[in-house]
């Protein structure tokens, strides 16, 4: 029989701040694809859903597995378990289904394969496996853990040149493009870049899923995917994975657009990461160097920590808006939920569900906040499904007491 893929975020995972608030991070996009359709992929199994924080549970966007309990694992056919931070590279796999095994990433705990009627994970083992027994028969995975939210931006770029051997992009050869280098530049059916766009592929492969299209006057720079159904209406793009139906124009480098992003205006994102359903208001624009050159710190929910890089720009919660003008820091961190504008620079670390100019931040108001959230999503023919209303409403409360200072 063959087993259901569960992934489960532990402790680092959930503390993933500005995302795990309101998705598991299986569903965080990396090179070509989620780090849930990767594992997906390289298995060769369908993941069924997520194990997370218990204030996830319910979660319920679509084409997504639902995120569920601990005890909503079924006992009478065989499970997969993975680490939602792994990044496995493409491989032939044969897991063992007949008996337990323990799931070895670059010689770390990464999950668990459980045959019908193996003992029941604990949920202390999913925050730390390396608390779990060890005396399961080992099975070793090839690939990777990310560490931190800025991995995902810093090692993107390598990660969609792995992407593009291991899907067999394959040139197109548009018609009427300016092209640099000798990479290769893959349209899927229903893709196109319009005559005269500059394409530079010296350091990696262009690819356009279904539907995605180039407008002139722009400058494609790989290694680049643009998603189904995306836009970049113009500008200089470059070295970014950009997911479904984003609207992209300006400078944007080093970047990673989970989708439904909105940034049709002109302004320089650069080292980013920005959740689903982010609307950039015209020339919004981060900062991703200090002036002295020194690496970043960046705010976590277990305090300010030093990332060791220099390049470090911008994360952006689900459903965030910024006004026209808005600039931001580096390192800046603003949670789900926010509109910051102004013109005046918000501070590292905003707050969820904020509202507000500057360091003067109050509070989105929960109703306001939905009301809009509903209207922006069926501007692309998409709901607010009742798990994930019930989620945000949940985010809401719970981190009330950040934006009150405490």
């Amino acid at each position: 029989m063959t087993p259901d893929l569960y992934l489960f975020d532990d402790r680092l995972a959930r503390r993933w701040a500005p995302f795990t608030l309101t998705r598991p991070a299986g569903e965080l996009l990396f090179g070509a694809s989620t780090l849930r359709e990767r594992s997906e992929r390289v298995l060769g199994l369908t993941c069924v859903g997520h194990l997370s924080r218990t204030a996830l549970i319910g979660f319920d966007e679509p084409g997504a597995p639902p995120a569920i309990g601990l005890a909503d694992l079924p006992t009478d056919r065989p499970i997969v378990v993975l680490s939602s931070r792994v990044v496995l590279n493409a491989q032939g796999i044969d897991l063992p289904t007949d008996r337990s095994a323990r799931l070895m990433v670059g010689g770390r705990p990464a999950g668990w394969v459980l045959p019908a009627g193996a003992p029941a994970l604990s949920e202390l083992w999913l925050r730390d496996p390396s608390g779990a027994p060890a005396e399961m028969h080992p099975v070793e995975l090839a690939g990777s853990f990310l560490e931190h939210p800025w991995s995902i931006v810093s090692r993107n770029d390598d990660r969609l040149i792995a992407d593009g051997h291991d899907l067999g992009w394959t040139e197109s050869s548009p018609e009427g493009i300016h092209r640099i280098g000798e990479g290769i530049v893959s349209l899927a059916d229903g893709a196109a870049i319009e005559p005269g766009v500059h394409i530079d592929v010296r350091d990696g492969p262009v690819r356009l899923e279904a539907g995605a299209r180039v407008e002139g006057p722009a400058r494609l720079t790989g290694p680049l995917w643009v998603g189904p159904d995306s836009t970049v209406l113009g500008g200089s793009v470059g070295q970014a994975s950009i997911g479904r139906r984003c609207l992209v124009r300006g400078e944007l480098t080093h970047a990673v657009l989970l989708g439904y992003v909105n940034k049709a205006h002109d302004g320089h994102m650069g080292h980013v990461l920005l959740g689903r359903w982010v609307n950039l208001g015209a020339f919004t624009t981060n900062s991703d160097l200090k002036n002295n050159y020194k690496s970043v710190r960046v705010w976590t929910p277990d305090g300010d920590v030093d990332t060791g890089e220099i390049k470090v720009g911008a994360f952006l919660g689900d459903h965030v808006k910024t006004g026209i003008g808005t600039l931001l820091n580096t390192g800046t961190v603003v949670g789900a939920g926010s509109n910051v504008f102004g013109g005046e620079m918000p501070p590292s670390a905003v707050p969820p569900f904020s509202w507000g100019a500057g360091v003067a931040l109050g509070e989105h108001r929960l109703e306001d906040f939905l009301a809009t959230a509903r209207r922006v999503m069926a501007r692309r023919d998409q709901t607010l499904t009742p798990g994930v209303e019930q989620l945000l409403r949940n985010a809401w409360h719970r981190t009330a007491h950040r934006r009150r200072g405490e």
